[in-house]
């Protein structure tokens, strides 16, 4: 299984729509960076957050879990209030093929301030805008900006098909649009 460089990226987002949109080059100026890296992808958070808040003194369970918990709110920055966590999405909609897994690593401009971005691995013929997860692990506020780069993707070929993918198995999250909380 090996990791795919900027030219088969490309060719997947520009031919099968794999990155939509898709930005070819690196962009730095002035923002925090996203685009396309040597072996992998840097996508932008979008300006669609859900802040957790504890107002209603809500119990987090993952079989149950309350919309209540959180403050929608569509702006350019964000701040996450200390030793708390933001839901987003990014700007970009991912189509991964059936031969491919991938995995996400947050920004180190994000984890040098004590802001740990969270994906699961987004599987075989996956399809929807990847909801992020910000983690401020500092006791200070934290801003996070809409439109800039958010976390890495890497894509790892695998050496054959699947027998099984998640669009195969009607994944529960298949063809997320927006922010999307947990589901059981």
């Amino acid at each position: 299984m090996g990791v795919m460089p900027d030219s088969w990226i490309r060719t997947q987002a520009l031919t099968r729509g794999m990155i939509e949109p898709f930005v070819e080059a690196q962009r730095r100026e002035g923002c925090i960076s996203f685009g396309l890296s040597s072996y992998g992808y840097d996508a932008r958070v979008a300006d669609e957050f859900k802040i957790f808040t504890n107002v209603d003194n809500a119990l987090v369970d993952p079989k149950a879990f309350s919309a209540a918990s959180f403050v929608d709110r569509r702006q350019d920055v964000c701040v996450i209030p200390p030793n708390s966590f933001v839901l987003a999405r990014t700007v970009e909609y991912f189509r991964i093929p059936r031969d491919v897994l991938v995995i996400c690593l947050g920004k180190s401009t994000y984890a040098r301030c004590g802001i740990i971005v969270n994906v699961t691995p987004l599987e075989p013929e996956w399809e929807g805008h990847v909801t992020l997860e910000f983690s401020n692990t500092t006791p200070l506020p934290a801003k996070i900006y809409a439109n800039e780069g958010a976390c890495q993707f890497l894509f790892l070929k695998g050496e054959g098909l699947c027998e099984t993918s998640y669009a195969d198995r009607a994944g529960k999250y298949q063809g997320q649009r927006g922010v999307t909380l947990p589901r059981l």
